[in-house]
């Protein structure tokens, strides 16, 4: 007896394909048997990591798009030793020249330096110059990096001064955003202003949220880490990553903004819920009520 395919999940509003990102977890390891719960369970694409050179024929192979791949050695692009940052810049060039033959079109990375200790402007001064030697690459194979603005030890291009900034300084097309409300939410930026102003640079979405914990910012506030308990897994002490549609961004107003900049990407489900993460169960159930959620938007 043939088995039924669900049909494919697409976003309500705009209509844009609903994936996920490959996660670390035992069960999605296995490329293949992953790839066919994807197919079987109504999933459009799948994010990879930094080995989509090799791994992206098993995707494409079944029918699945790919919505981004990691680029490589990001450590040492943005390293404060130019032999370093040179050798990156080239070792990510032929990476994207490979990949485009699979028709990846979106190189995603944070901009987290190599020594966070130093300066802020030291080290954008670092990631302006490594974006720019990467960029004839990405233009040449018709694809742009994908920055998501995770706030990790000096990160950079995760608020609106230093994205701002980022484009002013390399204004080519191939430099662009992964839109990841939950990061804006956590740091306190409003994502759907953040959206409207840089809708145009945005090549993929992820579909994770954050949820705001009143309790732990009167607790805890913002500025002081716990004297006794413990931070909530993927989280801190006020707020949690989780699912769409268990936290605080808005949705709607978020895809309309996509729908009307002309945005043609797909959506990436990024699982990091404590309440999910841990068991195959739970991470699969995760994925489908997280696409479930995105379908009805």
């Amino acid at each position: 007896m043939a088995v039924r395919l669900r049909t494919m999940f697409r976003t309500r509003t705009g209509g844009f394909p609903i994936g996920f990102r490959r996660g670390w977890s035992e069960w999605q390891r296995d490329l293949p048997t992953l790839v066919a719960w994807a197919k079987a369970n109504g999933f459009a694409l799948l994010d990879l990591g930094g080995d989509a050179d090799e791994s992206a024929t098993i995707v494409t192979g079944a029918g699945l798009g790919i919505g981004s791949a990691d680029l490589v050695d990001w450590g040492g692009l943005f390293s404060p030793d130019a032999g370093e940052r040179r050798d990156a810049v080239a070792k990510n060039s032929a990476y994207v020249t490979r990949c485009a033959a699979h028709g990846i079109r979106n190189y995603f990375l944070c901009v987290l330096p190599k020594d966070p200790s130093r300066a802020r402007a030291e080290n954008f001064g670092y990631a302006v110059e490594s974006f720019g030697a990467l960029a004839p690459a990405l233009e040449a194979s018709n694809a742009r990096v994908v920055i998501e603005g995770y706030p990790g030890a000096g990160a950079l291009a995760c608020t609106p001064e230093s994205v701002r900034a980022l484009f002013r300084e390399v204004p080519s097309a191939s430099i662009g955003l992964n839109y990841d409300p939950s990061h804006l939410l956590r740091m306190g930026i409003d994502p759907v202003r953040f959206l409207g102003e840089f809708a145009g640079r945005v090549g993929h979405v992820h579909g994770k949220d954050t949820e705001l914990l009143s309790e732990g910012l009167y607790e805890y506030g913002t500025e002081q880490p716990a004297t006794f308990a413990s931070p909530i897994g993927f989280g801190g002490m006020h707020w949690r990553y989780c699912i769409p549609g268990h936290g605080h961004a808005r949705w709607n107003d978020i895809l309309a903004i996509l729908a009307e900049t002309g945005y043609t990407g797909g959506i990436g489900i990024e699982l990091e819920d404590a309440h999910f993460n841990g068991t195959t169960e739970g991470e699969q159930a995760a994925l489908l009520y997280s696409a479930r959620f995105l379908e009805s938007v």
